[in-house]
């Protein structure tokens, strides 16, 4: 059964070692903050820079694992129709868009969500680390280190395969930042098999 996260809003479930999360953008362009946490004990979370150490690279895709913070496998990506998404920026918040936006009154954005949403399994907001952010377009120059975020490659119906090594929480949102997003806000579907 497929499930539809609608724009600015997000999910927690769990999903159990061997099952497959499908994360579908059903209209091309929409980012999908996802955020993995180990279902024994809520202290071990997935880790960008265990990540990006082990693998070497910063862009990640099919046949690449995403560890915790214990050097734990949590999730593999064994299916990627658009090989672009990044690990490198935390998730959007009501700070994000007051400091970069300019907001007097801002969206709780990813964070928030991710907040709401992982609460019944303990996930308190200081535990919510930078998200691998599905769909997420950010080249990265070089030789200078500068980076630009630029609308997701990702067109209708593309997908992103994850496969569970253990018992996971699993927090995934259809991201709240028009900049991510190529400047308007669409749901994201997901599926667990």
């Amino acid at each position: 059964m497929t499930c539809e996260i609608a724009p600015r809003t997000g999910v927690g479930f769990e999903l159990k070692a061997g099952q497959r999360l499908t994360v579908i953008d059903p209209r091309g362009g929409q980012v999908a903050d996802l955020l993995a946490y180990s279902l024994a004990d809520v202290r071990e979370v997935i880790s960008a820079g265990r990540t990006l150490d082990y693998a070497s690279r910063i862009y990640l895709t099919r046949g690449d694992t995403l560890y915790s913070n214990r050097s734990n496998v949590m999730l593999e990506i064994v299916q990627d129709d658009v090989g672009r998404h990044d690990f490198l920026l935390t998730p959007c918040s009501a700070d994000t868009f007051r400091i970069i936006y300019g907001d007097a009154d801002p969206h709780r954005g990813c964070f928030g969500n991710l907040a709401a949403a992982l609460a019944p399994w303990g996930v308190e907001p200081d535990m919510i680390p930078t998200a691998f952010n599905c769909f997420m377009n950010v080249p990265v120059n070089g030789e200078t280190g500068e980076f630009t975020v630029e609308p997701p490659l990702s067109k209708a119906g593309d997908t992103i395969v994850f496969e569970a090594k253990t018992d996971l929480v699993i927090g995934l949102t259809a991201c709240s930042a028009l900049q991510s997003n190529g400047g308007s806000f669409k749901p994201i579907e997901y599926r667990i098999d």
